[in-house]
């Protein structure tokens, strides 16, 4: 198997790009609940090894957006054996069975291997991204732990686990095999101290450089993913556990408190900016796109009777808006009600990309070429998607419905008010609908 197909940041192949595009709709980010490995093993008691050297190996992110959240990797220095080994659980396969429909239902397998220490730099120094490494103080017997541990940890039995993009990928996996060598040090420094920050706030400013997977994101993720985090939590990113880990302390060989990083040195330093270190402000750009789509809809829908071609516009803009809110509606519900991606559980979405739009693809074409025959119909479901957006944004005033979807509601909200006015326009133009006494007319007449 290529290696370049097994590490989770390296989806250059035609199905990479596939399951690019199905991020936008499921992704990332990014939770199935928790699906542990089986208990891990306490090993025996080894004689202290001064001669290994642990070091917490950080790559820097790339260009493109698979590679925005970075990478880690613990490298084991060992020079009575002549080995300089580092243990990555980042790895995948595109052809495992099932892999997209478990990438789907949010169960996907990873695990983890063991690579040479030079090959495995040298890949990400061919890629232009930044490797730091930072050796640790761990008593000598906890070095010699965490290798046999990893060395278990690599057996074919072991290496599987159920990925999880926030609380269980390749670096939460980092963080626990040091934690639990140092027993338990880095959990008591920084479970309790809080980042200030969300999982929504990282994902967002890692992926700026990608406005549809960004938006994809936006509105994929629920109320979940905009809870506040602690500095324990944030550690699934790996340049953030970087930082933390220079903030704890350990006791030292003499028995007083030492910094847990001994030393840092740069093994590369990419030449690609830095990513942003706040989210973009985009709401404004959102609310112009959903009032050129609301403010075309109602323009084209003036003369849709009149003009072939404004009827061809109207119908192009709406088709266009009902296929992808109402299909985003649809994934959106069934991300809720039907797959393990617990942060696209409670997502407050799904009141601005609705399903009930997808019947007025058809409802709306029959307007547009003076169909009379469900024109009030059409009118109240427009209306009813538009109020229903409207109560997603009154609803913000109430505690509970805290998700940050403001710049997905000023893209929805004036695009379904002006396809509401647009129907309105279409089915007030005379005779569309037929008054009371003139439908009683026209059955007596029958």
């Amino acid at each position: 198997m290529k290696r370049g197909r097994e590490e989770a940041g390296k989806w250059g192949s035609p199905a990479g790009y596939l399951l690019r595009i199905a991020s936008l709709l499921t992704l990332l980010i990014f939770w199935p609940p928790y699906l542990r490995a089986s208990p891990l093993p306490r090993f025996p008691a080894s004689p202290p090894d001064t001669s290994l050297t642990v070091y917490l190996m950080t790559m820097g992110p790339g260009k493109y957006v698979w590679e925005r959240f970075g990478h880690n990797a613990i490298w084991i220095h060992d020079p009575v054996h002549r080995t300089d080994q580092t243990y990555n659980y980042g790895l995948f396969d595109f052809h495992q069975e099932n892999f997209l429909l478990r990438f789907v239902q949010g169960r996907m397998w990873y695990w983890m291997r063991g690579y040479p220490a030079q090959s495995y730099v040298d890949s990400y120094r061919r890629a232009n991204r930044s490797v730091w490494v930072q050796e640790l103080e761990i008593p000598p017997g906890g070095r010699r732990e965490l290798q046999q541990f990893l060395e278990w940890n690599e057996r074919p039995e072991n290496r599987f686990y159920h990925y999880d993009y926030y609380r269980d990928n390749c670096s939460t996996r980092v963080r626990d095999a040091l934690d639990r060598t140092l027993g338990g040090v880095i959990r008591a420094a920084t479970a309790a101290a809080p980042s200030g920050k969300t999982y929504r706030f990282h994902t967002q400013r890692l992926t700026t450089n990608d406005p549809p997977i960004y938006t994809g994101l936006l509105l994929a993720l629920g109320q979940p993913v905009d809870r506040p985090i602690s500095q324990w939590e944030e550690m699934f990113l790996p340049l953030a556990m970087r930082e933390h880990v220079r903030n704890i302390r350990v006791t030292g060989p003499d028995g007083r408190s030492v910094p847990l990083v001994r030393s840092e040195r740069t093994l590369f330093q990419s030449t690609e900016p830095e990513p942003s270190a706040t989210p973009p402000s985009w709401t404004l750009w959102y609310l112009l796109a959903g009032l050129a789509i609301g403010g075309a809809a109602l323009a084209l829908a003036q003369r849709a009777r009149r003009c072939g071609a404004a009827r061809a516009g109207f119908l192009a803009v709406t088709w266009t808006w009902f296929v992808l809110t109402g299909v985003g509606g649809l994934v959106l519900a069934g991300l809720w009600a039907l797959t393990d991606h617990a942060a696209a559980y409670r997502n407050e979405n799904v009141l601005q990309f609705d399903l009930l739009v997808l019947p007025l693809i058809w409802l709306v074409t029959r307007l547009a070429f003076g169909s009379t025959r469900f024109a009030r119909a059409t009118l109240v479901l427009a209306t009813a998607v538009a109020a229903i957006s409207l109560l997603g944004l009154l609803l913000k005033l109430l505690t509970p419905f805290f998700q940050v979807n403001q710049s997905v509601i000023a893209l929805a909200l004036p695009a379904h008010a002006g396809i509401a006015a647009a129907v309105w326009t279409l089915a007030h133009k005379p005779k569309l609908i037929p008054s009371t006494a003139a439908s009683t007319t026209s059955v007596g007449a029958a």
